[in-house]
């Protein structure tokens, strides 16, 4: 890793109490990415507290929220987040089938229109840098003005995380290996 990782010790009071607000937070401890966007405080706080809103208070339920982060995590062969978020998926009640095709890079088999069109419009916005006509209409009826700028936020913030994650080389816990290639 390339990040000296701070101990609470060693932080100026703003980075402090930033680090105990997402200890008392939902989380309750700090996500990973925040001990690199400590070096910015005032971004370290902004990003967090976004994330926590993205993680748990949409309206998006578990499964449909980590599909478009596995999505984003795939895309950027983002290793810590998809090992972090896999498990969350599963626990989410995404289908495991689906986790499987998305690691091997296979558009994935939907048994429901939503989970469908949100696979779809979070491929579009890493890939085609946006939505066609036709998907931004779909996704409009289908997951509403609120559940489509949620899905957008979700990938903009976890190709943030992804970024902070694999520039500062976050490894995975000792004797995990990466299912990613």
């Amino acid at each position: 890793m390339r990040l000296k990782w701070l101990s609470p010790g060693e932080m100026s009071p703003d980075q402090k109490s930033i680090y105990d607000e997402s200890i008392a937070s939902k989380r309750g401890r700090p996500p990973e990415p925040m001990m690199a966007w400590l070096a910015s405080p005032n971004m370290a706080r902004h990003a967090t507290r976004l994330g926590a809103f993205l993680r748990y208070d949409t309206t998006l339920t578990p499964a449909h929220a980590e599909l478009a982060i596995l999505v984003t995590a795939r895309h950027w062969t983002a290793h810590f987040e998809w090992y972090a978020h896999k498990k969350m998926a599963l626990d989410g009640g995404l289908d495991p089938a689906i986790i499987e095709d998305i690691k091997n890079r296979r558009t994935p088999s939907f048994s429901e229109k939503k989970a469908r069109v949100i696979y779809d419009v979070a491929k579009s916005l890493h890939e085609a840098q946006g939505l066609s006509k036709p998907l931004y209409d779909e996704a409009t009826e289908t997951l509403g003005a609120q559940g489509l700028v949620e899905i957008i936020g979700l990938c903009g913030y976890y190709t943030m995380v992804s970024m902070t994650l694999n520039t500062y080389e976050f490894g995975l816990p000792d004797g995990l290996v990466s299912e990613l290639a």
